[in-house]
């Protein structure tokens, strides 16, 4: 005779627990995934929950199952749960809308895709740029996301361990430069009262169209600087230069014409405020410093280079995204060059180029 064994579903229950305390007896939509995505699956998510919720305004309130350990405790590190979060995302809801749209459980289950691929994982206070509408076709400003603490939903400690639920919002393009500039959560609770909850409205405009957010903005940055201290770029290079007697060729770093733009705001809001800012690819990094002079040495696949702050401010106003190579005559030996940036659908066809 054989004995049924009960799957241990604690990381699960614990999760479903929290949800319950918001929306009680609501029957809720839930998406599994039919095959696992260890077993070859498309999937990484076990699940997505999706509740109606009414304040403060009415929408669909995701939470995703797969982030964290939902069974038996797998990995070693003890204080927290998997990645030691869930991802929630709060999206306007109208009126008659009895079935979530299905974009938006794609989005997550892409947000799957990324952390299991990458091994990144996501914190409050973070973004992440799209590179087009986060719902593929809409006609919507919203081309990035950001993530904050979700509001209803706190903390919790689980049988597998710590466990925060982290809210994607959807954000446009100069909302993420301003993030990039400042800081993600400054900007957001900025713009709260046009987007209360932090619900994400595919029709809204920009937050900076409001003045009193841009002020608050632009206040921030000249204050307090840009807490981006790591950027991942994806045209980032290092060539270098020839070293013969009658030859001599300047070393050169390469950069995306997409990101020049964005680095050199990043510089003001570093460099000019003591702090260094660094650039990263699958190929290498570069570090910038701030320093009494400048200077650069390459060492291991790492490029450091120091700045004063008149070759931080030339280099921040020089940083554009137009195709250009130059240097700076307090860093002689080495050259800046701007690369054309190709953006690309999902099929790979360019669709935009910069630079």
């Amino acid at each position: 005779m054989s004995e049924e064994v009960e799957e241990n579903t604690s990381g699960w229950d614990a999760i479903d627990q929290e949800l319950g305390k918001i929306y009680g007896e609501q029957e809720l939509k839930h998406y599994g995934t039919m095959i696992p995505y260890s077993l070859g699956g498309e999937d990484p998510l076990d699940g997505i929950s999706a509740y109606k919720s009414e304040t403060p305004v009415p929408h669909w309130h995701f939470v995703t199952y797969g982030f964290s350990e939902l069974y038996e405790k797998e990995l070693e590190n003890a204080e927290y749960s998997g990645y030691g979060f869930e991802l929630t995302f709060r999206l306007v809801r109208n009126e008659d809308e009895e079935e979530p749209p299905a974009w938006a459980l794609n989005l997550l289950q892409n947000m799957g895709r990324y952390v299991f691929g990458s091994g990144n994982v996501f914190r409050s206070g973070d973004y992440l740029d799209a590179n087009g509408p986060i719902c593929l076709g809409a006609d919507t400003l919203l081309t990035a996301l950001a993530f904050t603490l979700d509001p209803e939903l706190p903390t919790i400690e689980t049988p597998n361990g710590h466990l925060e639920f982290i809210q994607m919002v959807g954000i446009t393009v100069d909302e993420l430069e301003a993030m990039q500039t400042w800081n993600t959560l400054g900007v957001l609770e900025a713009g709260l009262a046009q987007i209360p909850g932090y619900v994400t409205d595919l029709t809204r405009d920009s937050l900076l169209e409001v003045p009193a957010i841009a002020e608050a903005v632009e206040q921030g940055i000249e204050q307090e600087g840009s807490n981006t201290g790591f950027l991942f770029v994806d045209q980032l290079g290092w060539e270098p230069g020839k070293k013969g007697w009658f030859n001599k060729q300047p070393d050169r770093v390469k950069l995306g014409a997409k990101q020049a733009g964005i680095i050199g705001k990043l510089l003001r809001g570093r460099i000019l405020k003591q702090r260094s800012l660094t650039l990263v690819s699958q190929e290498i990094r570069v570090v910038f410093e701030p320093g009494e002079s400048a200077e650069f040495r390459m060492e291991d696949k790492e490029v450091s280079i120091r700045l004063n702050q008149e070759a931080a401010t030339e280099l921040s106003q020089r940083l554009v995204p137009l195709e250009s190579e130059f240097g700076l005559a307090s860093l002689p030996g080495l050259l800046f060059q701007i690369i054309k940036t190709h953006i690309k659908d999902q099929e790979g066809n360019v669709v935009e180029t910069i630079g």
